[in-house]
């Protein structure tokens, strides 16, 4: 093909893509205007006496009984019931973002806890979240736990979160507890090598991406770092755009030792003196482990300066309600 031939091709290809996903758009947009519309005739129409659940039920059975006869199928009983509630839930159509689609709003309106809903939705506007995306991050809990990533959330960082979705200022807002692994399929209880469970997140990267949080970019695995003719390697390093940071990543398969922090602090001053540019800010360090002893975790940390993190990780998805306990408690304490 002559590289005129080429360039056309390239032209045409990007103007059919851009009109088909504009298409896409404003069907979805069309979608979404019909179904919430709908939801408001609905609930509308509602009065005291068939407002009562069983006759509400009979109501909504027959409707969508004569809706399918005239307009085929999408107006089942189940449907009818998530219009009304996406209409309830969101009364002020102008508050609807026209990125999500219907399929989203769908698993959006079932999350009754208004601050943790506004987090999901804006996280799904804020990184382009596919539905499927979005439901792995629900059904892993990412809300409780971010808000557990340093054992103290609070209700500030309960409103930043519903106000902001995941906003990246400062090395400590990348860390969550615990990290979960469930897309590499292994059992609990299955012993593992470290360089194992390397592997497979680097086979898996873009779970373990999605995972880690938005703005990473995976750099490379076993990255050397060479002292006075010892070789060391860091198991995982990225680059996180918004933070302007190498973020190094250490897995241990066991309880976090004392001196895993040392060595993880050398691999971060190595980084801040060696490799970063000058337009790099420090480095950020995160110790993955399958245990840790917090006590111990504060007394080895104390004085130092480096943006050190640590967090236990698991390989199947944690209990939704233990999360949700936790972040209770420990809001109620303040």
């Amino acid at each position: 093909m002559s590289e005129e031939n080429n360039r056309m091709v390239n032209e045409i290809t990007k103007l059919v893509h851009e009109a088909k996903n504009k298409l896409s758009k404003e069907i979805n947009n069309s979608i979404v205007y019909v179904y919430w519309n709908i939801g408001r005739i609905i609930v509308s129409n509602e009065n005291e006496y068939n407002n009562r659940l069983e006759y509400g039920k009979e109501i909504l059975k027959r409707l969508s009984k004569e809706l399918t006869k005239y307009l085929g199928k999408g107006f089942s009983y189940t449907n009818l019931k998530y219009m009304r509630i996406f209409y309830k839930t969101y009364p002020n159509y102008e508050k609807i973002s026209s990125e999500l689609t219907w399929t989203h709003y769908n698993e959006l309106i079932i999350i009754k806890d208004v601050e943790k809903r506004n987090f999901y939705e804006k996280e799904c506007i804020n990184c382009h979240w596919s539905v499927r995306e979005l439901q792995r991050q629900l059904d892993t809990s990412l809300y409780e736990r971010l808000l557990l990533s340093d054992g103290k959330p609070n209700k500030q960082k309960v409103l930043e979160l519903s106000k902001n979705g995941q906003f990246l200022v400062k090395p400590s807002d990348l860390i969550k507890e615990p990290y979960v692994f469930e897309f590499l399929g292994i059992k609990e209880q299955k012993p593992l090598l470290e360089k194992d469970l390397e592997l497979k997140l680097i086979k898996h990267i873009e779970e373990f991406l999605l995972e880690l949080g938005k703005g990473f970019m995976f750099v490379g695995s076993q990255q050397r770092i060479s002292l006075n003719n010892i070789n060391y390697y860091v198991d995982m390093v990225f680059y996180n755009k918004f933070l302007k940071s190498y973020v190094l990543i250490d897995l241990k398969m066991n309880k976090l030792k004392a001196e895993n922090l040392g060595q993880m602090n050398l691999y971060l001053n190595y980084y801040e003196h060696v490799v970063n540019d000058e337009n790099d800010n420090k480095p950020i360090g995160i110790i993955l482990c399958a245990e840790k002893d917090n006590v111990m975790m504060e007394f080895a940390l104390n004085g130092i300066s480096n943006n050190l993190f640590t967090s236990t990780y698991t390989y199947y998805i944690p209990n939704k309600e233990q999360l949700i306990n936790e972040v209770e408690k420990i809001l109620n304490q303040n």
